[in-house]
């Protein structure tokens, strides 16, 4: 983010927690977390400049387990959560985790606005196509053919596109990582963090128990063939042939982040009490 000034000679250690991960054995979402300390050192930002907020799911227990300022909100409003305390305590870097169904499903409308808004922090969004969590269940971004307990032969609808909705919505900032390779991945969260702006990272988590086929992307994924744009044309176009596995930094825009003044009221809330007055 913008406001990022502070550097400190931290480790990836100064960011965790004392709690220990309880996430399936061989979950992607491991990686992830070790990306999120490595991020927060590179930037050398002190834990309590840092607040990572998180809605339910798989994805979402990442607050508590690091040593950063966290808040674990209800299903699906983490984004909300986020803008509030953004807008109100801008000298905070803000980064949100969320997963496929947290994110896309019952905050999807949250996913919307805040990209439209832009307002100056980062979403993370580990996407396995699968509620992992509630043990099955297919997400807005599950394969319509992929079969489960709950829809057998599949759901027959057409997959949530999660990188052109940000583009389209307003996020100025798109990229997509793997959670098997956690070096580029908090190379790519610090990048996101300086942008000014909305900035959206997919990191591609695979989920082992539910979705063991997904152990394969370690050899599907692959660097994007070509370097960021800042033109939302050229963007829409790549990503809307982009067949979900191109990694790096997809889009850089420049829109001004949204952020309303503090500490200051033009109303005089006695003349607004005499509107309500019987």
């Amino acid at each position: 983010m913008s406001s990022v000034t502070t550097r400190l000679a931290c480790k990836p250690g100064d960011y965790k927690s004392d709690l220990k991960p309880i996430w399936c054995p061989g979950c992607g979402d491991y990686h992830v977390l070790m990306s999120f300390t490595r991020a927060f050192a590179k930037l050398g930002l002190p834990p309590e400049q840092i607040t990572v907020v998180s809605g339910i799911g798989c994805s979402s227990r990442i607050p508590a387990y690091t040593s950063c300022y966290g808040f674990h909100g209800v299903h699906g409003r983490s984004l909300a959560l986020a803008a509030g305390l953004k807008v109100t305590r801008p000298d905070l870097t803000v980064v949100v985790a969320s997963g496929d169904g947290d994110g896309y499903s019952i905050g999807g409308n949250h996913f919307l606005h805040a990209c439209r808004r832009n307002i100056d922090m980062t979403y993370v969004v580990m996407d396995n196509r699968i509620y992992g969590m509630t043990k099955g269940q297919p997400s807005p971004t599950t394969e319509p053919e992929f079969d489960t307990a709950l829809t057998p032969g599949g759901t027959g609808v057409a997959p949530f596109h999660p990188l052109v909705v940000a583009l389209a919505s307003g996020a100025n900032f798109i990229a997509r990582c793997f959670s098997g390779q956690p070096n580029e991945t908090a190379d790519v969260l610090v990048e996101a963090i300086k942008h000014p702006g909305f900035s959206f990272v997919e990191i591609l988590s695979p989920c082992v128990t539910f979705r063991p086929d997904e152990q394969d992307w370690k050899e599907q994924v692959r660097p994007a063939p070509v370097a960021a744009t800042n033109d939302q044309g050229k963007a829409a176009r790549r990503l809307m042939t982009d067949d979900g596995f191109n990694l790096g930094i997809l889009y850089r825009g420049n829109r001004a982040p949204f952020q309303p003044a503090i500490g200051v009221s033009s109303i005089d809330l006695s003349e607004l009490e005499k509107d309500f007055e019987l």
